[in-house]
């Protein structure tokens, strides 16, 4: 029988103290911390932000980086060339009617090769941000999908009614050299791509902003084709969220 003084029964553990609890203190870092507060939790999501993935890379987004270096070239020959030249271009260019029914892959292509407006352009600044995060979130080759399908099908379900309505008689037959040409109906897919792999509160935020100004556009009818055509390749964009949602469409660098 052990006596109640020194010896042994000074020991210091866990069979010390009674219940099998250990009487050591436990490192503050160990202790799990409370509630993080909304502000706390903004604040420290700043704090790790980090401008410079805003904008395209060569490594890190391949598509947007390579797109954008053609965009910046033909824009530049767009703004010191031969205007005359450059207007011979772009007719020859255009995804009109008549065009789309000689030759569909040569002008969907190469419509795409130049920015209505230039390079100041609200499309071009947007090309620039919605597809650098769109591609950082899927990767390139889902980015590249989303905005080659909102040209494509945006570009025929405008121009193919025209023709149609040539056909019958209802619009004149100089409506089947209408010029057009430009990369809007790609960015506005990929914004309506991009807004389903943000949080739930920005995407609707994105969505509303957006479409209200597409919305607005076609108000004014200065171009409703071309305004229409936005709207739907917007939708195009939304079309595409189950995919870019799926664990296989999450290629690309968060």
């Amino acid at each position: 029988m052990g006596s109640d003084g020194g010896g042994p029964a000074a020991a210091v553990g866990p069979a010390a103290t009674g219940g099998g609890q250990a009487s050591a203190s436990v490192p503050a870092s160990a202790v799990p911390a409370g509630p993080v507060s909304p502000g706390a939790a903004a604040w420290s999501g700043l704090r790790r932000l980090r401008p410079w993935r805003l904008l395209p890379t060569p490594t890190g987004t391949p598509f947007t980086f390579g797109y954008a270096v053609v965009l910046l070239v033909t824009s530049l020959v767009a703004e010191h060339a031969d205007p005359s030249v450059i207007s011979s271009m772009h007719q020859g260019s255009s995804t009109d009617v008549a065009h789309l029914a000689d030759r569909p892959v040569f002008v969907l292509l190469a419509s795409a090769l130049w920015i209505a407006g230039g390079i100041t352009s609200p499309y071009a600044i947007g090309f620039l941000f919605v597809l650098t995060a769109l591609e950082r979130r899927v990767g390139a080759l889902r980015a590249a999908g989303v905005f080659v399908l909102g040209h494509v099908v945006a570009t025929l379900a405008t121009e193919i009614p025209v023709g149609l309505s040539v056909l019958v008689g209802h619009l004149p037959g100089t409506s089947l050299h209408r010029l057009d040409y430009g990369i809007s109906f790609g960015v506005a897919a990929s914004v309506g791509a991009l807004a389903g792999v943000l949080g739930p509160w920005l995407r609707w935020v994105v969505l509303a902003g957006f479409g209200w100004m597409l919305v607005e556009d076609l108000i004014a009818f200065t171009d409703p084709m071309t305004n229409w055509g936005h709207l739907l390749a917007l939708a195009v964009g939304v079309a595409t969220w189950p995919l870019l949602r799926s664990p296989q469409g999450r290629g690309g660098v968060a």
